[in-house]
């Protein structure tokens, strides 16, 4: 049995796809993961709810980001300078966090409020938030969710997007993937090779799945449970191959440029935003993620030092002066999206009005290494802007980002009180 599952284990491999049994202690089987499933069906476009989250792997210059004054008065500092012709656009928020500790190691729990290792014992695991409304929502587009960003830099790169089973979602890298994704059809010789290979693929799924429900029979509590997830992951993999075949004869839209070519991170910064711009104008997805990482390079800036290096300036002004230059250009690269959203129509608004756009870091302090105190800008969505708020950041009355998120959930049409460490909606 065991090496029949190994077989049908390489074909899922191999067909995009991976899923093996988990570990069972009473049957001594080898532990293995499955990926998670990518969503794609029809979907409605004009008018419909969109979601974009852009998380920065270092965080900011905390006394160059955050303004002096609450309110719609406040001054805006020599960070949000480049987003002032948007400031009606845009909410800035201090004092949200999630309340954990980790330094770099907590930075993916920017969109979930989880840390990966306290994630199994809780019931979503440590979904983040746009994996969440893809659940919701994403069966309405050919791509569900959009994650892009680099595999490189410090601690294991990308890792913006996780689902609910504790699995990381792998980013598009560059702009010219990104671009096949939206915009490269297959020949029809290669269509009909997909639908061959869904079909068998489907069929040694039902396979493993027929031979995992006569384990549940002979497996102790604990490993049922083990099984259960197991058989959660199979019903992800069912999702992915029937969404797969319902867009297999679907053309892509055409694309409006040229193919781009890979540079290098800072230089695709603008492509990629452009791209997501018109996956989200296409309708092809209504969910993306951008993570700016390691791998944002401040040579390619002119600056002779390495990102993480910088973010530890250690108050240095030569590097604190540095680190602004190469914050402003990411800041203005976010700004230069928004107005690219705002210059496109979308029904009687445009589609900054229908797309809620959110802004920051799991990291507060690089400096520092805190997890507290993040940086988070939220743009767009139709909702009424220009505030900075402060918020309790402290004590009984604290309040947590995910509060925030419950109600950017609620914004797209989700009924939800509630999302990772939430203690109640923001507002």
């Amino acid at each position: 049995m065991r090496s029949s599952l190994n077989r049908r284990r390489f074909f899922l491999t191999s067909a995009g796809a991976s899923l093996a049994l988990p570990g069972l202690s009473s049957l001594l089987a080898k532990t293995a993961n499955s990926l998670a499933t990518v969503h794609a069906t029809q979907g409605a476009g004009i008018g419909a709810r969109r979601f974009v989250a852009v998380g920065n792997l270092l965080g900011f210059q905390q006394k160059s980001f955050f303004p002096s004054i609450e309110g719609r008065e406040y001054e805006s500092t020599i960070l949000l300078k480049p987003l002032e012709p948007l400031r009606e656009k845009m909410t800035v928020y201090r004092g949200l966090d999630h309340g954990i500790r980790g330094g770099h190691f907590a930075v993916h729990s920017f969109l979930s409020g989880v840390l990966h290792s306290e994630a199994r014992d809780r019931k979503n695991g440590n979904v983040t938030i746009d994996q969440y409304l893809a659940e919701k929502v994403g069966n309405q587009t050919r791509f569900p969710s959009l994650t892009v960003g680099s595999e490189g830099g410090i601690h294991g790169g990308c890792q913006l997007s996780w689902t609910r089973s504790g699995v990381r979602v792998p980013p598009i890298t560059n702009p010219g993937d990104l671009f096949d994704r939206l915009f490269s059809n297959d020949s029809p010789k290669r269509r009909l090779e997909r639908k061959g290979e869904n079909r068998l693929q489907k069929s040694i799924l039902d396979a493993v799945n027929d031979e995992a429900k006569g384990l549940s029979k002979k497996v102790n509590l604990e490993d049922r449970e083990k099984l259960d997830e197991y058989f959660t992951s199979i019903r992800d993999v069912e999702k992915r191959i029937e969404l797969r075949r319902r867009w297999a004869d679907h053309p892509k839209p055409n694309a409006p440029l040229d193919k781009p070519s890979n540079k290098n991170t800072v230089d695709d910064l603008p492509i990629l935003y452009e791209l997501i711009a018109l996956a989200l104008q296409t309708d092809s997805t209504r969910i993306a993620t951008l993570e700016i990482g390691g791998s944002f390079l401040p040579q390619n800036l002119g600056i002779d030092k390495s990102y993480h290096s910088l973010s530890h300036h250690g108050n240095k002004a030569d590097a604190i002066t540095d680190l602004i230059k190469l914050e402003t250009y990411q800041i203005e690269q976010y700004g230069k999206f928004l107005g690219r959203l705002q210059s496109i129509q979308d029904g009687e608004g445009t589609l900054l009005d229908s797309t809620s756009v959110l802004f920051g870091s799991g990291i507060g302090s690089g400096n520092s290494h805190t997890n507290s105190d993040l940086p988070v800008i939220v743009a767009g969505g139709g909702c009424k802007h220009g505030d900075f708020k402060k918020v309790e950041s402290k004590g009984l009355n604290k309040v947590r980002l995910c509060n925030l998120y419950v109600d950017l959930a609620q914004r797209m049409g989700i009924e939800t009180d509630s999302f990772g460490n939430s203690t109640g909606r923001f507002s």
